[in-house]
């Protein structure tokens, strides 16, 4: 195996022109690791932040850091505490944010953040699951414990989150109000959504009443208005900043922030909605690892419809 990789770091935070793609040492693995060889890395929100320094006060990171924490490849060695793999497996996972990422050619993670990946995806096509759907199922499941028979409405439903939250709520018989541009309308009816607002066009809240969740994607304005399509007792999840304390006080609503977490559990659970076909995931653009600032470019302009996502590897 060789001691050198390619690999996307940042040696300083800032703008496009921080991202270098050079040759680093390979990873070294932890007892209950895995060493993935990375085919395919997708690109989220958190990593142009995290690049910008935006998150330097929330999370460790030291630099020079390799970005990116969604990821697709094959198990190539098991550290002698991780349990589950064996070399030749093809995982999927979201791993710690804390640690180097997976814009590289390889990548070691616990071996409880991964999980089989889901066996009716190619590994570009898996890559863009992981961390979309945990914020999903994280925010639905955990935090709402949506039910069937709910009311859910799903803000930028078509975004790499929205379209997978759109999704999740299905599977688990919820009704699902989702906004979007008018672009998306039939994207959005695809996915599932029962009804749909184009946001450009119609206010939310003049449109909607009596939900049960919202799942904010947004934030600023968008989370702020939400309060007022919520049924007495319905809960207000944010991905993206803690909603006000006081206002659910005030209201007698219920709030959520979540920020996610790995889970290899979680991700064997979506497998199986995704292998059922009740899951897919939506693709922006594909783009080689080499040109991964074109991709922050992208993902900064904040309509990609689905996710971003870096080939590494055939």
């Amino acid at each position: 195996m060789t001691l050198t990789m390619k690999a996307v770091r940042i040696h300083a935070y800032g703008g496009l022109e921080v991202l270098h793609y050079e040759d680093i040492a390979m990873p070294k693995l932890n007892p209950d690791d895995i060493l993935v060889r990375v085919r395919a890395a997708a690109v989220n929100p958190v990593d142009w932040k995290i690049r910008e320094g935006y998150l330097q006060g929330a999370l460790k990171h030291h630099l020079p850091l390799t970005l990116g924490w969604d990821v697709s490849g094959e198990v190539v060695e098991v550290g002698p505490q991780a349990g589950g793999f064996k070399a030749g497996d093809g995982v999927y996972v979201r791993p710690d944010i804390e640690r180097d990422g997976g814009y590289a050619e390889y990548i070691a993670v616990k071996a409880s953040e991964a999980a089989r990946k889901p066996a009716t995806l190619d590994h570009i096509h898996a890559a863009a699951v992981p961390l979309a759907a945990l914020t999903a199922w994280q925010a639905l499941v955990d935090a709402a414990d949506l039910q069937a028979g709910q009311t859910v409405l799903v803000h930028a439903a078509a975004g790499g989150v929205g379209s997978l939250a759109v999704q999740l709520a299905k599977a688990r018989g919820a009704r699902v109000i989702a906004t979007a541009s008018a672009a998306n309308t039939g994207l959005v009816a695809e996915l599932g959504a029962d009804q749909f607002i184009d946001y450009t066009k119609t206010r939310f809240e003049d449109a909607v009443k009596g939900v049960d969740v919202v799942f904010d994607t947004i934030g600023g304005d968008t989370q702020e208005r939400s309060w007022q399509v919520l049924k007495p007792g319905g809960m207000l999840v944010s991905v993206v900043s803690p909603p006000s304390k006081e206002i659910a006080a005030e209201r007698g609503l219920r709030r959520a922030f979540v920020f996610i977490h790995a889970d290899g559990e979680q991700l064997s659970a979506i497998a199986q909605l995704v292998d059922a076909g009740k899951m897919k995931p939506l693709i922006h653009t594909v783009l080689p690892l080499a040109e991964v600032r074109q991709a922050h470019a992208i993902s900064q302009g904040g309509h990609a419809r689905g996710k971003i996502v870096l080939h590494v590897a055939d």
